[in-house]
């Protein structure tokens, strides 16, 4: 959020900006009434802590608030202990909307976090190398309610690394542990599970920030041109990821219990879902699934856009791959080529010029659309005469972007009895025209929910035209 510009009611001891975030998360962000007042803010966030500024965003012009405002404490374990405690509350007994309450934004991350965030909750420190995991656990619960601790170990020897994870139940646990456990221990706040590692252990001795080796990068995955390059480029021989088994299948876990139908909702986001299903742990009240995709590309592209992902909000759900023992090579090589196609299909569908060249083949007409899907098709059947009764029309939704039409009519009249196939200007939509009913539903039974030349299809019955025409207009 841009907070230049805005001003603040009040005055007292302001930080500059270079101190804004000195100590780390010590500063948080209040979605509030706008008619709020500043002494309301102090009398309510007082008892946490030394505040050292109240900054109540407002309108350059009107000086009006803006319902946001920013409170900055002298520790990061009161900024914690305020959002943990006021996130959600009334602040008077005449307002009826709760407030939000989060962990501003530094210059370090990317937005605000809140108390369910584990960059909040997992702490990072040097250890003896004689520790166990209960030594850990036993040095640093006087803080808080520990959920796990793990020590990094050599991967062949299995011998410590002297470095170790700490994870809190809440924020201010691990802000109090930094705080407050003796300094030999070094303790800062771990990087996300899921953000790059570019450091060796000989770098976080000497800059404190980083973390060991041995966590798997995030990559911002395709299908956009401008993100090529580097997507091709993260997945150098020596790059961290290599450690990771890749497959189609995923693991998936949240704090919140969830069904499968639920599972099937956020997942299905993501085009190729084959199937998922809901495991049952009778010794916790977590939610543990198993995700599949047809293939390996939609799962990385999964993994990697909805590890982390809040459901329902303020649950962060957790994605990872399971070792199915395919050939990770293999895997990739595959990946690679769906990745080409589906960027190839974009193009050619965005430049009409050169949808017409690709159609012909750049030569010649008589060439027939080549189709490219893990679907059993019939062969190709002789369309009806256009004047044919219409029996059945088929709606089809297109993700991320439709089919050409001389590829569609190739797919629909393969069951027979197709009159018509056409696109709806503007739209990722169209519509088939059966004439014959079972012609139709044996369309609908193979292709809905299947990728066919990296696009994946939704088909079912279309509404008749007159029930269409009372509904409200669609937006798709």
């Amino acid at each position: 959020m841009d907070e230049a510009g805005s001003s603040a009611s009040g005055g007292g001891f302001r930080p500059g900006v270079d101190s804004l975030d000195e100590p780390p998360n010590s500063r948080i962000f209040l979605v509030i009434s706008k008619y709020t007042p500043e002494s309301v803010l102090r009398e309510r966030f007082s008892p946490f802590g030394d505040i050292q500024d109240i900054w109540v965003v407002r309108d350059k012009h009107t000086k009006e608030s803006k319902g946001i405002a920013f409170v900055k404490f002298a520790r990061s374990s009161q900024a914690c202990r305020a959002m943990e405690e006021m996130h959600g509350q009334c602040l008077g007994p005449n307002d009826t909307k709760p407030i939000k309450v989060f962990i501003a934004q530094s210059r370090s991350s990317g937005s605000h976090r809140d108390v369910e965030d584990e960059e909040l909750t997992r702490i990072f420190v040097m250890i003896p190398k004689s520790y166990t995991e209960e030594d850990l656990r036993e040095k640093f619960k006087v803080y808080g309610d520990i959920e796990y601790c793990s020590i990094i170990k050599n991967k062949v020897t299995g011998e410590s690394k002297g470095l170790g994870y700490v994870r809190y139940l809440k924020p201010s646990q691990a802000a109090q542990a930094i705080e407050n456990c003796d300094r030999s221990f070094r303790a800062i706040l771990a990087e996300p599970k899921n953000k790059a590692s570019e450091s060796s252990e000989q770098d976080y001795y000497s800059n404190m920030r980083q973390e060991a080796l041995g966590h798997e990068p995030r990559v911002n995955m395709f299908p956009f041109v401008g993100e090529q390059q580097s997507e091709f480029s993260s997945f150098d021989k020596n790059d961290s990821r290599g450690q990771e088994a890749i497959s189609k299948r995923l693991s998936v876990v949240s704090r919140v219990p969830f069904t499968e139908e639920q599972l099937f909702s956020i997942f299905d986001i993501v085009p190729g879902l084959e199937y998922c299903e809901v495991q049952r742990d009778p010794y916790s009240n977590y939610g543990h699934g198993v995700v599949q995709y047809f293939n390996v590309a939609s799962a990385i592209y999964a993994k990697y856009k909805l590890h982390g992902f809040q459901y329902p909000p303020g649950n962060r759900i957790g994605v990872s791959f399971i070792d199915d023992g395919s050939n990770a090579t293999d895997l990739l090589r595959k990946m690679a080529t769906q990745m080409v196609a589906a960027q190839l299909a974009s193009v050619v569908w965005n430049n009409p010029s050169q949808q017409q060249f690709m159609q012909f083949g750049g030569s010649s007409g008589s060439q027939l659309p080549q189709i490219q899907t893990d679907v059993v098709l019939p062969s190709c059947k002789k369309k009806a005469p256009p004047e044919t009764p219409v029996k059945e029309r088929l709606f089809i939704v297109f993700n991320p972007h439709p089919l050409p039409l001389d590829v569609l009519e190739d797919i629909f009249c393969r069951f027979g009895n197709l009159i018509e196939v056409y696109l709806v200007s503007g739209k990722n939509v169209g519509y088939a025209k059966y004439a014959d009913r079972i012609s139709a539903n044996d369309a609908i039974a193979t292709l809905h929910g299947k990728i066919l030349n990296g696009v994946r299809l939704k088909v079912m019955l279309a509404d008749s035209p007159r029930e269409e025409s009372n509904k409200r207009q669609r937006t798709y």
